[in-house]
């Protein structure tokens, strides 16, 4: 009879525990992908605004136009800045994460191992147990067959 795997618990929450770590790196890496589009996207209105400024300035606007202008370059500059910070933030967090991924991939890839170790020890004793009953099944026969020679020879020599 094989013994049941006895870490299969452990296995199990290991598994539940890469399938949750797996699923946070995936929100975490789409998280980080926003962040930068959002940052790529104000710093293309940033370029395009100043752009509009300069193409203004030649052309000559007045100084509360000028002043819009700058101003609201500023926003997109404040903007900018708070969005490389979130960033970097989800830089951090999405590392943190794929660190947590690498853990509960290793401790689920040694859980797996022992359990194959398992399987191949409990592989092993029952083929060991079989090949006892075939020697002890062919002993019986070949004891039996002994026998019975034994037997004919006693009763040819009667």
């Amino acid at each position: 009879m094989t013994k049941s795997f006895s870490l299969q618990p452990l296995l199990k929450l290991a598994q539940h525990q890469n399938d949750s770590a797996t699923r946070r790196l995936g929100q975490l890496n789409k998280q980080q992908q926003g962040a930068q589009q959002n940052l790529d996207t104000l710093l293309e209105y940033r370029k395009d605004y100043q752009t509009r400024l300069q193409e203004a300035t030649l052309n000559g606007m007045s100084p509360s136009d000028l002043r819009n202008f700058q101003q609201f370059i500023n926003k997109l500059d404040e903007a900018i800045s708070q969005q490389l910070k979130l960033v970097e933030q989800s830089k951090a967090s999405t590392q943190a994460g794929r660190n947590e991924f690498d853990t509960t991939q290793r401790k689920l890839k040694s859980f797996d191992t022992l359990q194959q170790r398992h399987f191949e020890e409990q592989k092993k004793v029952a083929e060991k147990s079989e090949q006892k009953a075939l020697d002890e099944h062919t002993g019986r026969v070949a004891a039996y067959k002994m026998n019975n020679i034994e037997d004919q020879e006693v009763g040819s020599r009667k």
